[in-house]
């Protein structure tokens, strides 16, 4: 390849962003308060410590961390040093954090110790292939990386990185239940970042409230807050009336939210006392949100509704801007959005081909912010990327203007307050009860979480199940995300032709009379 062509590094583009801004404050919210300038020279310092410990360009980085700017700054640097970069959800279960770490061939892992200190120790004791464990604040099992930083000195930043290194990995589900990383190269993540700076409708003066984790979608905004010189305020957990206070105390003109959470905060008692005259732009996505509670927002917030649609794969791939949710005509509400600039999407059938308008297909996309492969999974790449296109597994159709209206999800994925449920990992710890004959795990409508995920068991002649036991069995394996809200025991669950439960027809049981479009 040409170097004429090669472009920006995620690293480059984001030590550039802060030696322009110079005395601004570039962070600010949990975790303290940090200018443009006091950013670059942490992520210096942290290149030295991380160098001092013998990381490497090709090698790979994983963290742990709550929404704070140092854990964030980590990531920066490790990005810009060669090595590629892990988040582990800070919600997820121990299990699923080492499978990342063997899986993923990680070689050293960064701990935030106020808030995972014993997680790490777990992780570092059952990981062998680790070289390094990094900690932000003391801890007798890692270096201390702040500690590090704070004695280093003043240290030029530097950029190792070329834009096709491989740089960020992110783990998602899959249909099997078994965990898969998208890999992206530099030069995706720096297309990820353009597009969600070009698509959507960013305030003159961005200052963005981050409370969802910064490990997942959360994250995708800290850039493009960046590039503009705003400044991030971050929330370590959802509390509802800190929210409102701090979008008060703060002039907040941005933040995104799953639907769970405005939902909650429509529900809040100080919402209509709250001065939120400064909110310009409230994204939402990644979960179902009721039309009727999105008309709600609109009267009660106000027309600061943008609707997003991506995955872990290929993000963004669409949005509904703020002008599409009107509330004198809501019929775009059930849309999932328009495709955005970069990206080219086609509604395709089983064959491959683009389906008749108006006919459901499924939503697959072309672009340079589409991952690259699956790591280390051949076949499900190709399989993903059938045909020369990204498949998201959604279900579709497409008004005449090229809005996408989603009808279905191909997979049995359940999206709860946000965040990804796969049924099959919930109902293989169910099964292991010896009481159970048959489980079934499917996403069922509810006010608060979009989708509240449920078992449906049939228990064994002559049994008992103490169901509360069973959900805590879940939380215990898997997290509290994955745990199911309620558990159902019926006779018998519907089976398709092969033996199977046919989950289609259990959940129009529970969704009769729901619509299930979701954006």
């Amino acid at each position: 390849m040409s170097n004429l062509h090669q472009g920006l590094t995620s690293g480059s583009s984001m030590m550039r962003a802060m030696a322009r801004w110079g005395d601004r404050v570039a962070f600010s919210g949990y975790g303290g308060t940090f200018t443009y300038a006091q950013c670059l020279d942490l992520v210096g310092r942290y290149q030295a410590v991380m160098q001092g410990a013998g990381a490497k360009r090709g090698q790979r980085l994983a963290i742990l961390s709550a929404n704070r700017a140092d854990g964030w700054l980590v990531g920066i640097a490790a990005q810009a040093l060669g090595l590629c970069m892990t988040a582990l959800h800070p919600l997820g279960a121990l299990d699923d954090h080492q499978f990342i770490l063997e899986d993923g061939e990680i070689d050293y892992l960064l701990v935030d110790g106020d808030n995972y200190l014993e997680r790490g120790s777990e992780l570092a004791a059952a990981t062998d292939r680790l070289q390094q464990v990094f900690t932000l604040g003391p801890s007798d099992y890692g270096l201390d990386i702040a500690a590090g930083a704070a004695g280093a000195g003043a240290v030029s930043p530097i950029v190792l990185a070329e834009p096709n290194d491989e740089g960020w990995l992110s783990y998602t589900g899959g249909t099997t239940g078994k965990s898969k990383g998208a890999m992206r190269r530099h030069h995706s993540f720096v297309a990820m970042t353009n597009a969600v700076s070009a698509d959507f409708e960013w305030p003159e003066d961005i200052v963005y409230l981050s409370v969802a984790p910064i490990s997942h979608v959360g994250g995708t905004k800290i850039p493009t807050t960046l590039l503009r010189g705003g400044r991030v305020h971050m929330h370590h957990g959802f509390n509802p009336e800190a929210v409102l206070d701090t979008i008060a105390a703060e002039r907040i003109t941005t933040t995104l939210l799953v639907p769970t959470m405005v939902n909650i905060l429509l529900d809040h008692p100080k919402l209509d006392q709250t001065d939120l005259s400064s909110l310009e732009l409230l994204i939402y996505g990644a979960a179902p949100m009721s039309p009727t509670r999105l008309l709600e927002g609109l009267e009660r917030i106000g027309p600061v509704f943008c609707q997003l649609y991506g995955q872990t794969e290929g993000y963004p791939l669409t949005v509904l801007r703020k002008g599409d949710h009107n509330k004198d005509d809501p019929g775009l509400f059930a849309a999932c959005g328009h495709p955005v600039s970069s990206v080219r999407i086609a509604l395709l059938d089983e064959e491959g081909q683009e389906v008749p308008g108006g006919e459901v297909g499924e939503i697959c996309a072309q672009g340079p912010q589409i991952m690259d492969a699956y790591w280390q999974r051949p076949e499900q790449t190709e399989e993903v990327f059938a045909h020369g296109w990204l498949h998201t597994g959604d279900m579709a159709w497409a008004d005449d203007r090229g809005y996408l209206y989603i009808v279905d999800r191909k997979k049995d994925m359940i999206i709860t307050g946000g965040f990804n449920v796969f049924p099959r990992e919930v109902e293989d710890v169910i099964t292991t009860d010896r009481d159970i004959a048959m489980a079934a795990v499917i996403g069922v409508p509810d006010d608060k979480w979009g989708e509240a995920v449920k078992a449906v068991v049939v228990v064994r002649a002559g049994a008992q199940i103490d169901t509360e036991a069973l959900i805590q069995r879940v939380k215990d394996s898997k997290g509290a995300v994955q745990a199911p809200k309620s558990v159902d025991i019926v006779d018998e669950i519907p089976l398709t032709p092969l033996g199977k439960p046919d989950k289609k027809a259990l959940r129009e049981i529970y969704w009769a009379g729901r619509d299930r479009r979701v954006g």
